[in-house]
């Protein structure tokens, strides 16, 4: 797959991909736990059993195949991750419970982290070792990222910073063993200047965790709470007072190419087809109702991952991920959330049962309560469009 020179997109395969495909095909059938199986990862034991996935892809060096060889990885391209996505989703294998730092904080790690920071927090990454949470919001600074008032100041020893200040909505914060998050080094500096991206211990003395419920009464976020944490020089990525570009860069990957792959849509559009065939018999009423939401459905999930593929090669041919991401966003919140309404309304009355897994039970529901957050995570969509209009259209700020 690639870009021609007259411009069009050649989406024909090679063989060698292909052949990575039959692998990771392979290799996931023989041991991916069962669709459902493992217990929620917004629980502690379900937090557990999902490490141990990752720790299991990690001894065949499938949980970051893009990443270089010395991080455990494969060293293929980006195309093949797509792949490897496509298959992964396909067979409906376990959410990857260290996707904030795999997916997140590795690509900017890559861009701004130092050999002795590649060295030291991507082999554990990679494993499940150490999973990552996010420390940007805070009670007065959610999509506003540059209000944030967590501040750092200089320890008196100067080896290292003071962290004080409150974090909230740190997703994956109530087990976490690191966090990554933007603090103001600078209180004079200009809004979008004098912050700085630390790496911070969970395990740090001054760091408090309290734990907030989601929808489904699970702790799926928390609050953090630093009070004088020290942090060390060596913990400080891409440079004191280099914070709003290093967490660009991050923000970039969460809303453009890395946090959400296309098979995760176009998966559940695929398994909502299945369902309409289904209802179609049952409820032929119901279902006649539903078909132009499934057909509008398969056909953004559809746009979606030709549009991924096209960025992909774009990529790869030199460019970047620009303001771009924040249509990007917006675009696969929005298809997420419309599959699984879609989904309830095809379900009528069934939507409400839960089984006896709770929530979980019924993954339709699960999954629409989930859809729900998209277009507020990873910035709103009211501020992505913010962006589209200001960056992309050329239209004067309001």
């Amino acid at each position: 797959m690639n870009t021609t020179t007259d411009g069009a997109m050649d989406l024909r395969f090679t063989p060698a991909q292909e052949e990575f495909r039959a692998e990771a095909r392979h290799w996931l059938a023989a041991n991916s736990p069962a669709p459902g199986s493992l217990p929620s990862l917004d629980t502690p034991d379900g937090f557990e059993a999902h490490r141990a996935w990752e720790q299991t892809m990690f001894a065949d060096r499938w949980s970051v195949v893009s990443w270089p060889e010395e991080f455990g990885g494969r060293d293929v391209g980006i195309l093949e991750w797509l792949i490897f996505e496509e298959e992964y989703w396909r067979i409906q294998a376990p959410v990857r419970v260290s996707q904030n730092g795999v997916f997140l904080l590795a690509p900017t790690m890559f861009e701004f982290g130092t050999d002795a920071q590649k060295a030291r927090f991507l082999p554990p990454m990679a494993s499940g070792e150490e999973i990552w949470c996010q420390g940007w919001s805070e009670p007065d600074a959610g999509s506003d990222l540059a209000g944030i008032r967590s501040r750092a100041e200089r320890a008196p020893d100067d080896d290292g910073w003071l962290l004080t200040g409150q974090k909230t909505w740190a997703s994956r914060g109530a087990y976490a063993e690191w966090c990554f998050g933007l603090f103001r080094t600078d209180p004079d500096a200009e809004r979008h200047r004098g912050l700085t991206y630390f790496l911070m211990a969970m395990d740090s003395p001054g760091v408090t965790v309290r734990p907030i419920p989601q929808i489904d009464g699970e702790p799926g976020f928390a609050e953090i709470f630093f009070e004088s944490v020290f942090v060390p020089d060596s913990q400080v990525l891409g440079g004191v007072g280099q914070g709003w570009s290093v967490a660009m860069a991050t923000a970039g990957s969460e809303r453009g190419l890395s946090l959400r792959s296309p098979a995760r849509y176009t998966e559940a559009v695929s398994r909502l087809v299945s369902l309409y065939a289904e209802r179609l018999d049952r409820d032929p009423a119901r279902a006649a109702r539903s078909a132009d939401a499934v057909a509008q459905v398969w056909m953004d999930a559809e746009a979606y991952r030709l549009n991924t593929y096209w960025t992909a090669s774009r990529v790869l041919a030199g460019g970047t991920v620009g303001p771009e991401a924040s249509a990007n966003k917006i675009h696969w919140s929005e298809t997420d959330l419309a599959i699984y309404r879609t989904a309830l309304g095809l379900l009528g009355p069934e939507a409400e049962l839960t089984g006896g897994g709770g929530v979980a039970g019924n993954p339709w529901l699960d999954g629409f309560l989930f859809a729900l957050a998209g277009p507020i995570y990873a910035g709103t969509n009211e501020i992505q469009r913010n962006v589209v209009a200001e960056r992309l259209l050329g239209l004067p700020r309001a």
